[in-house]
């Protein structure tokens, strides 16, 4: 596996089991913790940009080994619609991925008051989403690498 590709996904995991680990146990506990708010938001923010960095990383070495027909995509959110539709990952992932790079730009941005109790709920999903991302990258990877080694 190519080491940027690999760098990048113990980024991720590291970012996650930091992010998991930080959030309390209930909401009730999280809305009067600004620690644990402020770092909620801040590693949701980082696992985000860290899978879309991944995402474009996988792109560019499908494009690289010419393996399949992939395109640079002009946008975030389109590099995870080409995944859907290369059959890598599924069409409800990538809007889920899609989804949590939305809510990236607005705790990045901090367009109004950021709502602690729909980042305290996605905070399951974001691990869940990205932790499949990552399983499906490395599986066509994998198959990547059995289409090299055959031809």
């Amino acid at each position: 596996m190519n080491e940027r590709i690999k760098d990048k996904i113990a980024e991720i995991k590291d970012y996650l089991g930091f992010l998991i680990q930080s959030r309390p146990e209930t909401f009730e506990d999280y809305k009067n913790n600004r620690g644990a708010i402020a770092i909620c938001e801040r590693y949701c923010k980082k696992v985000i940009e860290a899978a879309v960095d991944l995402v474009f990383l996988f792109i560019k070495l499908q494009i690289n080994n010419n393996l399949r027909g992939f395109n640079l995509p002009e946008s975030d959110s389109e590099s995870f619609e080409i995944l859907a539709n290369q059959g890598i990952i599924s069409k409800t992932l990538a809007e889920s991925l899609i989804n949590a790079k939305g809510m990236r730009n607005f705790i990045a941005h901090e367009y109004g008051k950021i709502d602690n109790e729909i980042i305290f709920n996605s905070i399951p999903q974001l691990d869940k989403d990205t932790n499949e991302l990552i399983n499906n990258l490395e599986k066509a990877l994998n198959e990547n690498k059995e289409e090299i080694s055959k031809g």
